[in-house]
């Protein structure tokens, strides 16, 4: 206990002792700098407010439309995408999972997943990216059609199991 006091008591000194020198150094500065203006030196004069404000809202303005901006962009867009969500996207989660929405509720989502169809409940803002509203827009855009007066279909179920079914056809038919 007496350690932890003696050394409390050390940095409370070590700090006065600090403030005090910088108290100083900057009185002696002070001091320097009237008799120098008593000499009848010239100084310039001090910069006004105004030269200070007008670079400081040009580097705010830059930095609005360089970071702020794109960003509020970006996430409004990502909440439109997870409002927008339809039976039979395929989404990707922030995770990783990819999987089709089976379901949609109003801030969970259910998503399958995999051969053996697993079913996830997930929160909305966990989905990153929906791959087949993407590809709607992609095949939209590639038909010569705007992708805000085309109506998207909803995209097909796929069967991960039929397709499994239909390579080993293939390769039974191939071996015959």
């Amino acid at each position: 206990m007496k350690k932890i006091i003696s050394v409390i008591s050390a940095a409370a000194l070590t700090v006065a002792m600090a403030g005090y020198t910088a108290m100083t150094a900057f009185a002696d500065d002070a001091q320097a700098a009237t008799a120098a203006a008593s000499d009848g030196s010239q100084q310039n004069p001090p910069m006004g407010i105004g030269s200070m404000l007008i670079p400081l809202a040009i580097m705010f303005a830059l930095l609005y439309f360089v970071a702020i901006r794109p960003q509020k962009k970006r996430d409004k867009e990502l909440k439109e995408m997870q409002e927008s969500l339809q039976v039979g996207d395929e989404v990707v989660t922030g995770g990783g999972i990819v999987g089709i929405v089976v379901s949609v509720g109003e801030d969970t989502v259910v998503i399958e997943t995999g051969g053996a169809k697993h079913k996830l409940r997930i929160k909305n803002w966990a989905i990153t990216e929906n791959v087949t509203a993407a590809e709607r827009i992609k095949e939209a855009k590639a038909s010569g059609k705007s992708s805000s007066s085309a109506k998207l279909e909803s995209a097909a179920i796929v069967d991960d199991d039929a397709d499994d079914k239909k390579s080993k056809k293939k390769k039974d038919d191939e071996e015959e």
